[in-house]
């Protein structure tokens, strides 16, 4: 058995770019700024580090939440890691890893983009999930 399991919060580090494929189905990039603390070993003193997370929602869902978010928004978000290949317009591979959104919660009051606390309006990002983890009701021990 294997866990893929996903939780970051932090800051949109752009405006969300909603598009759809051809198909017709609505896709949402979004990135998010995740702080990490580290101690400098040359002061000794704690720093922060921000590490640049891209992540993905799929369906009616993400195009009825693209609204609501800007940069600056603090969210938080569960998913999946989902690796990624593709190949350039100039014939280059190209690959990454994503958070494959599955909820997101909104950490900011509506309008107060790059603030924290408040709102915290959780939304799955697209219906029941597929393989839907367990709750504590059903884990037998």
């Amino acid at each position: 058995m294997s866990i893929n399991r996903v939780m970051i919060s932090g800051n949109l580090t752009r405006d969300p770019e909603l598009r759809s494929t051809a198909s017709g189905m609505a896709v949402l990039n979004l990135g998010v700024a995740v702080n990490d603390r580290r101690k400098n070993q040359q002061t000794g003193e704690w720093e922060d580090y921000a590490n640049f997370i891209d992540c993905v929602m799929f369906g009616t869902r993400a195009e009825a939440i693209a609204q609501y978010l800007s940069k600056g928004t603090k969210v938080a978000i569960e998913g999946k890691l989902r690796y990624r290949q593709w190949e350039s317009q100039q014939g280059e591979k190209r690959s990454k890893v994503e958070v494959a959104v599955d909820d997101i919660e909104f950490m900011s009051s509506r309008g107060e983009g790059g603030g924290g606390g408040g709102g915290g309006t959780r939304l799955p990002a697209s219906g029941p999930s597929p393989d839907p983890m367990p709750t504590d009701d059903e884990i037998p021990f």
